[in-house]
């Protein structure tokens, strides 16, 4: 081979390695995104239960695709730096067949999932308080601070 086979050889190999080193990224982990909103609650012109006495507006959560997940559990934020052992408000697990979803509200019964401590239901949240929601779900562990908002009328 002459030396300018070599030259263009050597040449596709910088090229080639420069390119891996800008797209670097095709082979990071895969994370998921976790969002939250509050907003008013529509009310249904045929209301089938009762009045809802909610200090705050419906907290809706949402991951970037569908996602299974494994745990779900919410602490208030100044639980966590006050104690070593912080109290869930909201702790839900699954042993195996939790349903892949890509938005639930706060207390929902999410298909799958059950209460760590049979029979206990979600406490409710106060507005104007941070909460941290910790998720694991295929193998990844996932932080999502929030504070929920008044209801407004």
């Amino acid at each position: 081979m002459t030396k300018k086979i070599w030259m263009l050889i050597a040449l596709g190999l910088v090229l080639g390695g420069f390119s891996l080193y800008i797209n670097r990224d095709w082979f990071a982990k895969d994370t998921i995104q976790i969002f939250s909103r509050s907003r008013p609650s529509r009310v249904p012109f045929f209301r089938r239960k009762g009045p809802d006495n909610s200090p705050i507006n419906p907290l809706i959560f949402t991951f970037d695709r569908k996602v299974k997940l494994t745990s779900l559990k919410v602490i208030p934020v100044s639980s966590i730096q006050t104690n070593s052992l912080p109290h869930p408000i909201w702790h839900l697990v699954s042993e195996s067949n939790s349903v892949p979803i890509k938005t639930f509200t706060y207390g929902m019964r999410i298909q799958g999932m059950h209460p760590e401590v049979k029979g206990l239901e979600p406490e409710p949240l106060e507005p104007g308080v941070k909460y941290r929601m910790f998720v694991e779900a295929n193998s990844q562990k996932l932080e999502h601070d929030f504070v929920p908002e008044a209801r407004t009328p």
